[in-house]
């Protein structure tokens, strides 16, 4: 059996070495650490199958965050689950911009991101910025669809 510690770093005198005063319960869930204090480790299921500690203050399933995009000119403050990804962003950021989502590109911390990559495995987190692009083949398309064919006349 492995015991899972977890490393909280507290103020007052510790000994260094093995401290043979900490003890696990039957479960193995919690732990008494260096202070004295009783802490319990929780464990997440990551979309990709990963069991990881779950984070104190990060995101879990069924959370919503708020990321606000920006277009060349404006700012968008879009409420979403933790869990979604780009797509779904896509999908919100649609019925605001009125871009369809084939349309839109999705940049967050430089990098374009897929539609099936998921917003909290990339970073995400509340309140951090992503900005928004219209595709430049597509918008080439339209301006050429948009302009009559005209000839020129001396």
């Amino acid at each position: 059996m492995i015991k899972l510690r977890s490393k909280k770093f507290c103020r007052g005198s510790f000994k260094f070495g093995g401290n043979s005063n900490n003890s696990s319960n039957a479960k193995g869930g919690s732990e008494k650490d260096t202070c004295g204090n009783i802490s319990e480790i929780k464990w997440e299921l990551r979309p990709g199958g990963m069991l990881v500690q779950k984070r104190e203050s990060g995101d879990s399933v069924g959370e919503f965050i708020i990321v606000r995009v920006s277009t060349l000119s404006k700012w968008h403050d879009i409420s979403i689950e933790a869990t979604s990804t780009f797509g779904e962003l896509k999908m919100i950021l649609s019925l605001v911009t009125g871009m369809e989502p084939r349309e839109q590109r999705l940049l967050f911390k430089g990098k374009e991101r897929e539609d099936s990559e998921y917003l909290h495995m990339v970073g995400v987190r509340d309140k951090d910025k992503l900005f928004l692009l219209e595709d430049p083949a597509i918008k080439e398309r339209k301006l050429h669809g948009l302009l009559p064919c005209r000839t020129i006349s001396v």
